[in-house]
């Protein structure tokens, strides 16, 4: 993960690039490591942890009746998080990540490994729906961040 940082934070810096982040069930894994790089703060503007559906509705602008239908672990919800992250931040790229890290609070239809991670740069946007087989929290937190990381390499390549 780091090496993979290390790398998205130098491109970053050579095109001169900013980047923001919303995220969910990563609980600011993917901002950490990127902070976690000296020099970042060149291309690094915010991280939002938005944790509950609150924090989606009251910092994010999420409609609460878009959570209500779609659920907060779910394309819409991920879509509308990386669209406002990007009025808010007004960054180059904003990421946004939701999801159900696990172990518990799956369901058959969104099982523990569910995430969606959403990507916004200039009028691109782009919502991926991800299932991380595994059951450890730490080991799918760990693999969605890795995931965001090579996305957001492709979008800057």
């Amino acid at each position: 993960m780091k090496k993979l940082a290390q790398k998205v934070v130098k491109i970053l810096k050579k095109k001169k690039i900013k980047i923001s982040f919303a995220e969910s069930c990563t609980g600011g894994l993917l901002s950490s490591s990127i902070t976690s790089i000296s020099g970042s703060s060149k291309v690094f503007t915010m991280g939002l942890v938005t944790y509950s559906n609150q924090s989606k509705v009251n910092i994010l602008k999420i409609p609460k009746k878009k959570i209500m239908k779609h659920g907060a672990v779910s394309y819409e919800t991920c879509l509308y998080m990386v669209k406002n992250l990007n009025k808010i931040s007004k960054t180059n790229i904003s990421v946004s990540i939701t999801g159900i890290a696990g172990p518990k609070g799956g369901t058959k239809k969104k099982p523990v490994g569910l995430v969606f991670i959403g990507i916004k740069k200039g009028n691109k946007v782009l919502v991926i729906k991800n299932y991380f087989k595994n059951n450890k929290r730490d080991l799918i937190q760990k693999a969605v961040v890795n995931k965001a990381l090579n996305l957001i390499l492709s979008f800057i390549k």
